[in-house]
């Protein structure tokens, strides 16, 4: 799949080739904001990722680990995309419980609505507002 000859691949462009990000920038960007670990370590855009590396990818409430299988700088369909890659049993384990605890909305804080005219002057109070 790797249309370079000497089989070297930036991490930023492999992302991006496996289509975890839409774009190389994004990417960068994210390696860069420490959302991209390599062998559980931060890592720089242009490291070269090896096939076997295990790659812990976080993106949105999403956080999932993969071991890269195959290397390419082309992006292609998801079919071949998802040939680039493989997430671990317990990754996708958690990914899901984690979805269900979303859904179910147990990480939300869950409030009784707008609070009322007294609940507003204790916090007013509380806060130390002077402004009346």
């Amino acid at each position: 799949m790797n249309e370079k000859d000497d089989g070297k691949v930036r991490l930023d462009k492999w992302l991006w080739a496996a289509r975890f990000y839409k774009t190389r920038a994004l990417a960068k960007a994210a390696i860069e904001g420490g959302k991209v670990h390599c062998r559980g370590e931060r890592c720089k855009p242009s490291k070269e990722p090896r096939i076997g590396d295990e790659l812990l990818i976080r993106s949105g409430f999403d956080e999932r680990t993969v071991v890269v299988q195959a290397l390419s700088v082309v992006r292609r369909g998801a079919p071949e995309a998802q040939a680039l890659y493989a997430e671990t049993a317990e990754s996708i384990a958690r990914r899901e419980h984690a979805a269900l605890q979303r859904k179910a909305g147990a990480l939300g804080v869950e409030t009784d609505g707008r609070p009322s005219k007294k609940q507003r002057r204790q916090l007013q109070q509380f806060r130390g507002n002077q402004d009346q």
